[in-house]
């Protein structure tokens, strides 16, 4: 694993300058998490004592209860206590895969004076994709199995222009299944040439499968049903950034319905990952977002199912023969990666590893 890591850390003073107790904001999520303050300690690895003085600390320096308590019923946030906990998913979605990315370009950077003392790998195989949670899960097990990855979070257009450049060996990207896919495919084709054309012969080795849809409070309090409703009015939408390749897929969805994201509130308004656009609709900011079914379940959201697209990875021929590329191929197809897949809510992985030409 690579040593070197960074982790967003933020932090509330009072009026007079005190901070609340370090510990604080991860043991609420853990609570959350949990259902009670009493199972949230061993996670963090606090004494039950400990944890209720921090939680009284932080009350105290706030003025407001962060916690409701009832015998035989476990431990409830309050809604102060709610939104500090959601502050902290916005924050850990938003900017986590942006400094594992920083992480992984220092590590690359410092491997050549380091790598003696802290034991860095030697740079293997590069890899540029757009954050998710297959990804995530497919980066821990090269990791596991010793295999050295320079990774690096984009958009899909991004990680496509790496590629085509010289700057990434394999990309990562998806498209949906049926009469879209063509539409978005011809979006890539000023890097990559048409599909199925004899040059460059870019291969396509098969990640997953995954579902896109609506991510709604649970309930659906709105009555959304679909992209029709989007623009109801008072409606507030988050989205995912431009060029991002779920933003080219809800563009494409609506326009097979002769809808625009003129009309729609918010459609400027954008997170860059799948759990950032969860977490917006989970802490209340927004009514309903576009992404993966992961992301939603995770925030204990309901879910529209819009569409169902492969997630695959792209490289030059020539780069299969390359021994990360072989081990990569083998992390795909084994046991530990169908295990962590079949964990994920939307996914499917059978046929993982297979590759075919672009």
């Amino acid at each position: 694993m690579t040593p070197i890591r960074i982790r967003p850390v933020w932090a509330i003073n009072t009026a007079s300058g005190q901070p609340l107790p370090p510990r604080l904001l991860e043991l609420l999520v853990q609570v959350q998490a949990r259902g009670s303050l009493q199972a949230a300690c061993p996670a963090l690895g606090l004494s039950y004592r400990h944890a209720w003085d921090l939680l009284r600390q932080g009350e105290a320096l706030l003025g407001s209860p962060l916690l409701s308590m009832a015998r035989g019923k476990g431990s409830t946030l309050t809604p102060l206590g709610g939104k500090l906990v959601w502050a902290q998913r916005r924050i850990d979605a938003r900017l986590g895969p942006l400094l594992e990315t920083l992480a992984g370009e220092l590590s690359a950077e410092l491997s050549e004076d380091l790598a003696p003392s802290l034991k860095l790998p030697a740079a293997g195989l590069r890899l540029h994709a757009s954050h998710g949670f297959a990804i995530e899960a497919l980066l821990a097990t090269l990791r596991q199995q010793g295999v050295a990855v320079e990774h690096r979070y984009a958009s899909t257009v991004a990680a496509t222009a790496a590629l085509v450049e010289g700057h990434a060996d394999v990309a990562g990207l998806h498209l949906p299944e049926g009469p879209l896919a063509e539409r978005i495919q011809a979006h890539y084709a000023p890097w990559l040439g048409q599909p199925g054309a004899a040059q460059p012969g870019w291969r396509v080795m098969h990640v997953a499968r995954r579902r896109q849809g609506l991510m709604v409070a649970p309930g659906n309090p709105r009555g959304i049903r679909g992209l029709g409703d989007l623009p109801s009015p008072g409606l507030r939408f988050i989205n995912r950034q431009p060029e991002a390749g779920t933003r080219l897929l809800l563009e494409g969805l609506l326009a097979e319905q002769g809808q625009s994201g003129a009309s729609i509130r918010g459609f400027e308004q954008v997170e860059f990952t799948h759990a950032a656009v969860a977490t917006y609709v989970a802490s209340g900011m927004a009514d309903v977002g576009f992404g993966l079914e992961t992301a939603a379940r995770q925030c204990q959201l309901d879910f529209i199912p819009l569409a169902q697209e492969r997630y695959f990875l792209l490289c030059h021929p020539d780069t299969l023969q390359h021994p990360a590329m072989q081990a990569l191929g083998q992390a795909l197809r084994s046991e530990d990666w169908l295990c962590q897949i079949k964990g994920l809510p939307g996914y499917q992985a059978e046929g993982a590893g297979e590759h075919q030409p672009w």
